[in-house]
């Protein structure tokens, strides 16, 4: 299989409730996002571009794009960030992380990974979300497609909650999945083709 997620920019309103799902499933620590809303339009979110009366806004979800070609499974020297086979999901294991951050380094897509320079806080003081991993000082973090839930045959979080059904989740490898015949039948895009990380993650425009 090759696991990812069609995001339909023309439906996202930027609620930003795939952003909140997503940290609640994941016990997500202060200050982490896994999931981001990207405002392409003025210079902070939310804020439109041009001038009145000719402003114009739109949104862009971003998150790990699970490459089929990582660049950061190929940085890390211990194998902590690396590709399941079978689903071709980009994992991360907190044990074997030494907070390195090559991966970082190494990943095209600014912001999609998170580093814990302290130990965990939370806005409560129990754990919220799935069976997820704990959380770990001195370790790189970021989206793994809920793979939890994956496992249970459930969507990720925030595909569930979507409220514009802008987000849609798959298989690429089955040519009858919906985000196949999605992005066999609409204009789509990824990010940074130039890379030759080939995300698993397509925009409908």
């Amino acid at each position: 299989m090759r696991l990812g997620m069609v995001i339909d920019t023309s439906r996202c309103i930027g609620c930003h409730t795939c952003a909140i799902a997503c940290k609640h499933e994941n016990n997500l620590p202060r200050g982490n996002w896994w999931n981001r809303i990207l405002t392409d339009g003025g210079s902070q979110m939310d804020t439109p571009a041009g001038d009145w009366p000719n402003n114009s806004m739109s949104y862009l979800p971003v998150n790990c794009q699970h490459c089929e070609n990582p660049a950061c499974t190929k940085a890390c020297p211990v194998g902590a960030t690396y590709k399941d086979p079978e689903t071709g999901i980009v994992h991360q294991d907190y044990d074997k992380c030494i907070g390195c951050r090559m991966c970082i380094a190494a990943c095209p897509y600014t912001g999609v990974r998170s580093f814990n320079w302290e130990e965990p806080e939370y806005a409560i003081d129990f754990p919220v979300g799935g069976a997820v991993p704990a959380h770990q000082k001195h370790t790189v973090e970021k989206c793994i497609l809920c793979v939890h839930r994956v496992d249970k045959g459930l969507e990720p979080a925030c595909i569930a909650v979507c409220p514009e059904r802008a987000r849609h989740f798959g298989d690429f490898d089955d040519p009858e999945s919906e985000v196949s015949k999605l992005i066999r039948e609409r204009e789509c895009k990824q990010l940074l083709t130039s890379e030759g990380t080939n995300p698993s993650v397509y925009y409908l425009v």
